[in-house]
């Protein structure tokens, strides 16, 4: 049985229950072989390699979709569509997109001399310190100087491999965005992606509905520019290591694998809550998020259920590695029809999420350190 993930390929004796690990090396030609126990991946299994060992899930065979997928994507395709990832019957108010899928380093006029860069960073530190107290918004955005109005970074000396968009649902949190923004920026630099962030904040004093948001994030975003992957982002969670690269895989990756306030501990196996990651065919495929979980819970669990519904699978970075510190804060109600929808949910895969989508743009305004967009939700018609 074989493992595929980024950066290794790992083989499963299954007679001995122990598995090779193969990591390309910075040349991409030299490789180190580590053994460990492919049932438990503790701290202890991956201290030998400076990069941390990165694994996925078995590959079952079935199509990937990846960021490549669909490349010929323009203004026409945001109409009411056969594809869940136009958009139909959206009211906004917006500037004209803008469509720039070619990357040019700063102060360079021939792009061929840019050489790609590396799948592994080269300044990755691995353990992170997580700075809870950040300095005031207006000294940070002095301090970023990499930074770019609306958000944006990306690397100088090489072209970035991904074109990444973080989503950020939002209401009420200030202190926690500026602590998130504090410590995100610096390990996304690190990472030698082209990213961007949006706070996708929602009007109103209604019950939250974060996975709608996370899907007006996506559709807003590809106005910006065709991003390859995206991440969806909760405001309270901090990360622990800049091995745990803000990128996507072949299969959807779960990457707040291990939080403080679980003790470190996965919950159940197919959380897929916190902070995850897809590529913007992926989502499309399973017609983005649900947008019946008004309140607290389930919008989560019924994406899980979509993502096995559709032949792929949840993929996760070993504990050591997919680490998250939580921002205490006050519990969201929880929707008292969560379960319902959850069990139900099935049904409505095709006709709920990217397709039925209803929205205003309020506002958009690019500040210092991220894009945002106030936005008010329609409620979907029960179908």
């Amino acid at each position: 049985m074989w493992f595929y993930g980024q950066l290794v390929l790992c083989h499963n004796n299954e007679s001995t229950g122990r598995v090779t690990a193969k990591l390309a090396g910075r040349s991409g030609f030299q490789f180190t072989q580590l053994m460990l126990n492919a049932n438990q991946y503790t701290e202890r299994s991956f201290r030998g390699h400076p990069r941390g060992l990165i694994i996925y899930g078995i590959t079952t065979g079935v199509p990937t979709y990846s960021a490549e997928t669909n490349t010929n994507f323009t203004k026409e395709t945001m109409q009411p569509a056969v594809a869940p990832e136009d958009v139909s019957n959206v009211s906004r108010t917006e500037t004209s997109p803008t469509r720039n899928t070619t990357y040019n380093g700063p102060n360079v006029t021939d792009s061929s001399v840019i050489k790609q860069c590396p799948l592994i960073p080269p300044n990755l530190a691995g353990p992170l310190v997580v700075n809870k107290t950040p300095p005031e918004l207006s000294v940070i955005e002095v301090k970023f100087t990499d930074v770019k109005p609306g958000g944006k970074g990306s690397p100088s000396n090489c072209k970035p491999r991904y074109k990444v968009a973080i989503i950020i649902p939002y209401r009420d949190r200030p202190q926690h965005l500026q602590t998130l923004l504090y410590n995100l920026h610096p390990m996304l630099l690190k990472q030698q992606i082209d990213y961007q962030i949006f706070i996708v904040e929602q009007e109103g004093n209604g019950p939250f509905n974060r996975a709608m948001l996370m899907n007006v994030g996506y559709v807003e975003a590809l106005k910006e520019k065709i991003f390859d992957c995206f991440i969806f982002h909760d405001v309270d969670l901090l990360p622990e290591d800049d091995r745990n690269l803000y990128t996507c895989p072949e299969q959807p990756r779960h990457m707040s694998v291990a939080v403080d306030k679980f003790k470190y501990r996965l919950p159940y196996a197919d959380l897929f809550g916190g902070v995850s990651a897809m590529s913007r065919g992926q989502f499309r495929l399973v017609n983005g998020f649900s947008n019946m979980f008004w309140g607290w819970g389930g919008e989560d669990d019924d994406m899980a259920n979509r993502i096995k519904a559709k032949g792929l699978h949840i993929s996760r970075y070993p504990p050591n590695i997919a680490r998250y510190k939580m921002l205490s804060h006050r519990k969201e109600k929880a929707n008292p029809r969560r379960y319902e929808y959850l069990k139900t949910g099935k049904k409505r895969f095709a006709t709920d999420g990217l397709t039925n989508l209803k929205y205003d743009l309020i506002d958009k305004k690019k500040y210092k350190l991220y894009t945002w967009l106030l936005v008010k939700l329609t409620p979907p018609q029960p179908s």
